[in-house]
Order: C-alpha cells, then structure tokens, then sequence
C-alpha cells in the first residue's frame, strides 16, 4: 500500500511551522520588554544631630539607618517611586541643589543592577553602582559632615 500526499501539504505545514515559531518569537520578546521595566522607590532622607526625631515615614528602615550612621535624627526629604527602562537615566532634584540621576543598567535573576550619579553646582560628587534585589532597601551616604548633617539616598525595587 502506498500513500500519497496531495502537493499542497508540504507548503501548509510550512507556513504553519513558520507562523508558530514567529508567534512564539513575539511572545517571548514581548515579555522580555516588559521585564526589563524595574520599579524603584528612592527617598531621599536628611541625617543630622540636631534633636532627636525620626519621621514616621522611616520607621521601615530606621534599624538599617542606625546600624550604617551615628545620627540622632532622620527626616524624609523627598519620597519617590520612579520607572526604570534600560540605559534611560531617571534625573530627580533633591535637596540644596543636588540632582540625582538612576539608570538601569543590567538585570540578572532578580536582581538590578543601577548606576547612580549625584551631581551638586554641575559637579559629580558621586558615581557608583549597586545591585537591588527583592525586598533590600540600599542606603547611600556619607560625606564631611556640614551643620546640617549628611544627606542619605534610600533605594528599594519592586521586583
């Protein structure tokens, strides 16, 4: 017994296997762009000696701040949650005249990896990366400390 194909068959398991594999392309580049968007929230907290206070708003991260700084006092600056894309740097102005600037610049497993630019009088006083994963708050800060302390930059994703 033989069997035969009609002509046309071969043609439409072609065009199906094709429509198939560019479907499953689409899919799976859609979803990577979509991955490559991080939500940050960045606080931007003023540390000092003057008095003994702490925002209410900080209470989250007050532990972290007294193990990493010997102040007496936290006040919360400037609360912000910003969208991330790849290589677009988000600029936010923050106290005395500084600007900060977050970009995305790598996202392995879970974690980002961010490049973070603080630039005070169009000069660069810091330049640095870090890496943020799931439900980690990185602080950023130090400096000569001045009359009214230290400025310090709170960093956590929403993976």
């Amino acid at each position: 017994m033989v069997v035969r194909r009609a002509r046309g068959g071969d043609a439409f398991v072609m065009r199906r296997t094709f429509l198939l594999f560019f479907l499953f392309i689409l899919c799976f580049v859609s979803t990577s762009t979509a991955l490559a968007e991080v939500q940050v929230r960045l606080r931007v907290i003023g540390a000092s000696n003057d008095g003994k206070s702490i925002d209410p708003s900080l209470k989250d991260i007050y532990k972290e701040l007294g193990s990493l700084f010997s102040f007496t006092s936290y006040r919360l600056f400037r609360d912000e949650n910003i969208t991330l894309s790849p290589n677009q740097p988000v600029s936010i102005s923050t106290r005395r005249g500084r600007l900060i600037e977050v970009t995305l610049v790598g996202m392995q497993k879970g974690i980002a990896e961010l490049r973070i630019r603080v630039v005070r009088e169009e000069k660069e006083i810091l330049n640095t990366q870090v890496r943020l994963s799931p439900g980690r708050t990185v602080l950023i800060g130090g400096g000569p400390r001045q009359r009214e302390g230290i400025i310090i930059y709170a960093l956590y994703a929403h993976l």
